[in-house]
């Protein structure tokens, strides 16, 4: 089944969201965080892969407050630096805000079965971070998340499963950021981490120029894996 663009309902207006539903017409639910270049086709893909494992799933546009629908390519040097750009401008609290607010609607529509998760990639695996901490998502998987050192006494909030996947030669997050969100989250019982030795920021990109196969298909199978577990 074709995916489509709704409306979500947030505090501060209507967000659009690219929605796709099992072909069974019912799943467990899964919010998909976009990277910094808006729901482009590659999210699109993810969404649509999800759903045909079985989930209900939307895509929040969460750029909307800046560029409603925006859709960039990341292996475009010139869509990549307005991608920077839009990142620079953005609220992430209000981000994390319409990811409840996605979290909620999906909770409530008739093609989700109760239990919703989140899975987010590059911004959104930073996204997918502060999901765990700051809402009431069931189970979060984070990929090559930026800037996570810098939240991590925000990991106290953790109360449901987290799995981030770590790229280990990641061009945006130093090892030694790296170093210091597996020490600063290995005692937590409820988070799993992931490195992948000589994966790039952006291995599991649908379609992107840094895409690893053989890395992102194991991530891909541990998180599907993980959703399985704490969603059914």
């Amino acid at each position: 089944m074709a995916g489509k663009m709704v409306s979500i309902d947030t505090k501060d207006g209507a967000m659009g969201a690219y929605q796709a539903v099992p072909a069974s017409g019912k799943g467990p639910g899964i919010v998909v965080i976009q990277e910094i270049f808006g729901i482009n086709p590659g999210i699109r893909a993810i969404a649509d892969m999800l759903a045909g494992q079985g989930y209900s799933v939307l895509a929040p546009d969460l750029f909307w407050r800046l560029e409603p629908g925006v859709e960039l390519n990341a292996d475009k040097p010139e869509e990549f630096q307005r991608a920077l750009d839009l990142m620079g401008k953005f609220d992430q609290a209000k981000g994390i805000e319409d990811i409840q607010a996605t979290i909620t609607a999906l909770r409530g529509d008739a093609s989700c079965t109760g239990k919703v998760g989140d899975v987010g990639y590059c911004l959104g695996g930073l996204l997918a971070y502060l999901t765990a901490c700051r809402t009431d998502a069931d189970a979060s998987v984070g990929y090559y998340g930026v800037s996570i050192d810098q939240m991590l006494g925000e990991a106290k909030d953790i109360k449901k499963p987290l799995m981030l996947h770590i790229a280990e030669e990641d061009g945006f997050v130093p090892k030694e950021a790296q170093a210091k969100v597996e020490a600063g989250l290995q005692g937590n019982p409820l988070v799993t981490i992931h490195s992948y030795p000589g994966a790039d920021h952006g291995f599991a990109r649908e379609g992107g120029a840094h895409r690893d196969d053989k890395n992102a298909d194991l991530a891909n199978g541990r998180t599907l894996a993980f959703f399985k577990q704490h969603l059914s």
